[in-house]
C-alpha cells in the first residue's frame, strides 16, 4: 500500500535507487579497484643499513615469507639497496649495489623505505633524519634512539609527511606498539608493567632456580648469547628505561623523557633476598612500570617483589611480557619473544607491510600519530622517585641482640610507615637478618627512615631495599 504517496515521488525514487546502483557499480570499478585491488605489478624498493642481526634477519623473512607477504600486500617489496660496515661475500653477490657508505642507501632516489639497524646514535641519528629530510621513510629497531632522540626525528617525518616506525624498538615480536596506539586507542590507559629485557629476566629466573650467585648467571648469560661481552646496559636497567619511555609516552601522551625515567638494575640482588621473597609468597622481577595517578605519571625500572600467582610472576627466562590496563577494557597481557632475529624482523616486516599500504593508498600524510596522539596532555608531570608510594621489602643485617626490632619498627612508626610481615633470620657469627614487609609508604619517608636505621649502633651495613610491585593485572 502507498498510502498518499504521489506517483511523482515514487518515479523519483526508482530514478534515485537505478543511480545509486549505477554509481556503486562504479565505485566498485573506480574507487575500490584502485584502493584495495592494488597495482601487482607494483614494487616498493627498501636499503637496508645494517646486516646484523636485525637487518640479516629482515633480509631472510621478507625472502622466506615473500608469497604471503604479496598477499596480503597486493604488490612487491624488494631490497635494492644495502650498506654495512662489514662487507661480506655473500652480500656482495646478492646485491650488485651492496657498499660500506650507510649514506648512499638514504640518498638512493630510487628507495622507497629505509631500514636502520645500525643501532646507537652515531651515525644512527644522521641516517634517519636525512633520510626523513629526503622524503623517505623510515623502520627503526633503535630504542635508544628513539626514547632519547625521537623528539626530534618526529617532527622532521612530519614535517615531510612520511612515516617513522618503531615497532621492533619494543619487546621484539610482541606488537606492543600497535596495542597501545592503535588496539586499546579507544581508552585511557592507566598503568602498564612489563618484564621487557629478556637478559635480565633470564638471570633471575637462574638465579631463583638454582639459588646461584648474580656473577655466575651473568657469564652463563653471556656464554649462551644472551647477554653482551659488556652487559650493562641490560642488567643496569638502560635498555629497559628506553623502551618504558617509548611505551609511556604512547600511552599517556606525553613528550619522549627518558631523563625522568628512575632506573635501578639486578646486580645488587642476592640469593637471600630470592629465598626470603619466596618465603612471602613471591618471586623478585626486573619490571618497567608506568602509572597515572592525580599527581601525575610514574615510570620507573628497577627489581621487585611480586606474588607468585600473578602474569608477570611467571614469565620466566628470556620471555618478555607486559600488562595495560586500560579504564575500560581492563587488564590485558602481550607476551612472546622480546628478542632474536626472528622476532625482530617480524616487527621490521610488519611496519614496513604498513608503510606499504600507506604508499599504495596514495596517502600524503601517515594515517597515524607517530606517538598515537594529535595533541599532548600538557601538565601531566613525571614524578620523581621520591614522590612515588610503594610497599617495600626491607633486609637488615643487625646484632643479635634484645630490642633491635623494637628499635627498628619505632623508627618506621615515627615516619607513618607500617608493617605488614616480618622474618627474622640467623647470620653468620653474633648476627641476624631482618626483613621486613612494609605497608604502602612514600619513598621519601622511606629514604629518611632507612638512614635512621642504618645509623643504629646494632645495624651492620646498608639496608637492602627492593619495592614491590604496584599494579593492577
Amino acid at each position: 500500500m502507498l498510502g498518499f504517496c504521489p506517483v511523482s515521488s515514487i518515479i523519483r525514487g526508482v530514478s534515485l535507487l537505478l543511480f545509486d546502483k549505477e554509481f556503486d557499480k562504479e565505485f566498485d570499478r573506480e574507487f575500490r579497484g584502485s584502493r584495495l585491488n592494488t597495482d601487482p605489478n607494483k614494487t616498493i624498493n627498501v636499503g637496508i643499513c645494517g646486516l646484523g642481526t636485525v637487518g640479516g634477519g629482515t633480509l631472510s623473512l621478507l625472502e622466506n615469507n615473500r608469497a604471503d607477504i604479496e598477499a596480503k600486500l597486493g604488490c612487491s617489496i624488494e631490497v635494492t639497496r644495502v650498506a654495512t660496515r662489514t662487507l661480506r661475500p655473500e652480500v656482495i653477490a646478492a646485491f650488485s649495489g651492496a657498499g660500506t657508505d650507510l649514506f648512499d642507501v638514504v640518498n638512493d632516489p630510487d628507495v622507497d623505505i629505509v631500514v636502520e639497524t645500525v643501532g646507537g646514535f652515531d651515525p644512527a641519528f644522521e641516517l634517519v633524519k636525512t633520510a626523513l629530510s629526503n622524503g623517505k621513510h623510515v623502520v627503526t629497531a633503535n630504542k635508544a634512539l628513539i626514547a632519547e632522540r625521537g623528539n626530534e626525528l618526529f617532527p622532521v617525518a612530519e614535517a615531510n609527511g612520511v612515516t617513522l616506525a618503531f615497532e621492533s624498538a619494543v619487546a621484539g615480536g610482541i606488537p606492543i606498539i600497535k596495542a597501545l596506539r592503535e588496539g586499546l586507542a579507544a581508552n585511557r590507559i592507566d598503568s602498564l608493567a612489563g618484564i621487557i629485557n629478556g637478559t635480565g629476566n633470564f638471570i633471575l629466573t637462574e638465579m631463583t632456580d638454582k639459588q646461584s650467585q648474580f656473577e655466575g648467571v651473568l657469564k652463563e648469560a653471556q656464554d649462551l648469547g644472551y647477554a653482551e661481552a659488556d652487559p650493562a646496559f641490560d642488567i643496569e636497567g638502560t635498555d629497559a628505561a628506553h623502551k618504558l619511555t617509548i611505551m609511556a609516552s604512547i600511552a599517556f601522551g606525553i613528550p619522549l623523557q627518558f631523563d625522568k625515567t628512575y632506573t635501578e638494575g639486578i646486580s645488587h640482588i642476592e640469593p637471600e633476598d630470592i629465598l626470603y621473597a619466596g618465603e612471602l609468597g613471591c618471586v623478585i622481577k626486573h619490571l618497567g612500570i608506568a602509572r597515572r595517578s592525580e599527581k601525575g605519571v610514574e615510570m620507573r625500572v628497577h627489581p621487585a617483589l611480586i606474588e607468585k600467582s600473578r602474569l608477570l610472576g611467571n614469565v620466566h627466562g628470556v620471555g618478555n611480557a607486559v600488562v595495560v590496563h586500560g579504564n575500560e577494557v581492563g587488564s590485558t597481557l602481550y607476551s612472546g619473544p622480546g628478542a632474536g632475529a626472528g622476532a625482530t624482523a617480524s616487527a621490521v616486516v610488519a611496519d614496513l607491510i604498513d608503510i606499504a599500504r600507506q604508499i599504495q593508498a596514495g596517502a600524503s600524510t601517515p594515517f597515524i600519530p607517530a606517538l598515537g596522539y594529535c595533541r599532548e596532555n600538557e601538565g601531566l608531570e613525571v614524578l620523581s622517585i621520591d614522590e612515588i608510594e610503594s610497599e617495600y621489602y626491607l633486609r637488615i643485617l643487625v646484632s643479635d641482640v634484645v630490642g633491635v626490632l623494637a628499635g627498628i619498627s619505632g623508627k618506621l612508626e615515627k615516619l607513618a610507615i607500617s608493617i605488614e610481615a616480618v622474618i627474622q633470620k640467623e647470620a653468620a657469627g653474633n648476627l641476624a637478618s631482618i626483613v621486613i614487609l612494609t605497608h604502602s609508604a612514600l619513598e621519601s619517608q622511606l629514604n629518611i627512615a632507612i638512614a635512621e636505621i642504618e645509623a643504629m649502633d646494632e645495624v651492620s651495613g646498608a639496608v637492602k631495599r627492593i619495592r614491590v610491585a604496584g599494579f593492577e593485572d
